[in-house]
């Protein structure tokens, strides 16, 4: 793990906190916490866990064509410690950790299953795009909060777009490669056409409709279960949050906290998630500071703690080491040794063209 991507996911989480806390008092948030009711807190994870579960079974759905002997059950344990890598890692690094566990169990390469995860993200952020739209309905969009819906919808449209174009191939594709790896050294460009082919295999579901369907509806249930758990752990909380933090105000609580996490930050989100909470609570349902900072707080510690310490356990079970998590970069290069994935087919390379 390079040190400066950690020093900047420090500062981007630095800056969030400093908009989410300035000028509140941290003692009047802690005399908040104190009168939350936590047994809810047990309803609230069993629900956030189910909702690993699943998952886990639409991850297995977008490996399929590339790891066909990959169950749900196997991958449930890699989310859980890919959760936990992002936890405690910066700028996202569990996806990269998670790429390296599957890739090393089943034989394929990284970068392809780096392709899925990819996918996994725009499905994501749809579905909190659509929890945003669906809230609208019951909470009234501040302006900052149309401007974050409008960036996203674009954002993840060009990307939807982008991988779909991709999976098309043909002879455009392979020009535009030829092109981009033309002036580069022997050697180099032909790391990059492997990595290239290796991602576009990870994008393999994009050619099955009926899958998509599968994604899209798992990826929708997956973040009903959390935002159930966003629901669960208000009804702890006083009339300030309680009688708020209903359908609406959850979705776009969940929506918006989440699409905040987007961002490359230091380990866990910190920052992000509580401003983002606070854009809704405070900025658009006129919930008073100090109790929307406690509930994000909880709802924060909820989603950190438990799997964290899961995954902890989960990776010394696997005997695995920080060393390999902080190496996960370099091993995501080419695996020379993993069996090519189906993607696009690229023609020879007329060598003499080109300066080595």
């Amino acid at each position: 793990m390079r040190s400066w991507r950690a020093w900047i996911g420090i500062a981007i989480s630095i800056v969030f906190l400093y908009f989410a806390f300035r000028g509140q008092d941290l003692g009047e948030i802690r005399d908040s916490l104190r009168t939350v009711n936590l047994w809810w807190l047990l309803p609230a994870l069993a629900m956030y866990f189910l909702g690993v579960w699943i998952r886990a079974v639409r991850w297995s759905i977008l490996l399929k064509p590339i790891a066909p002997n990959v169950t749900s059950r196997s991958l449930f344990p890699k989310v859980i410690v890919g959760y936990m890598a992002n936890n405690v890692l910066p700028l996202r690094t569990g996806e990269l950790v998670r790429s390296y566990l599957v890739g090393k169990q089943n034989g394929v390469r990284k970068t392809s299953v780096l392709a899925t995860i990819a996918v996994e993200r725009i499905f994501d952020g749809f579905t909190m795009l659509g929890f945003m739209l669906v809230a609208t309905a019951f909470v009234s969009f501040t302006s900052e909060l149309q401007h974050l819906a409008l960036i996203a919808f674009v954002v993840f449209t060009l990307l939807l777009i982008g991988l779909f174009l991709l999976t098309l191939g043909g002879d455009f594709l392979d020009r535009l490669i030829q092109l981009i790896v033309g002036p580069l050294p022997t050697r180099v460009a032909d790391t990059v056409e492997r990595m290239t082919e290796s991602f576009l295999g990870g994008l393999a579901v994009f050619k099955h409709r009926r899958e998509l369907l599968k994604v899209a509806s798992f990826s929708l249930f997956a973040w009903i279960c959390e935002a159930s758990m966003y629901y669960l752990i208000a009804q702890g909380f006083g009339p300030q949050i309680r009688d708020v933090v209903g359908f609406g105000a959850t979705l776009m609580t969940t929506g918006v906290a989440n699409m905040a996490t987007l961002i490359p930050s230091s380990p866990g989100y910190i920052g992000q998630f509580e401003f983002g909470v606070r854009l809704v609570l405070n900025g658009a349902l006129r919930v008073p500071e100090v109790h929307a900072l406690a509930y994000a707080i909880l709802v924060h510690a909820a989603l950190y703690f438990p799997i964290t310490i899961w995954g902890v356990v989960l990776w010394f079970r696997q005997h695995l080491s920080i060393d390999q998590i902080q190496g996960v970069d370099d091993t995501l290069d080419v695996d020379r040794d993993a069996p090519a994935t189906a993607g696009a087919s690229f023609p020879e390379r007329r060598t003499d063209q080109r300066s080595v």
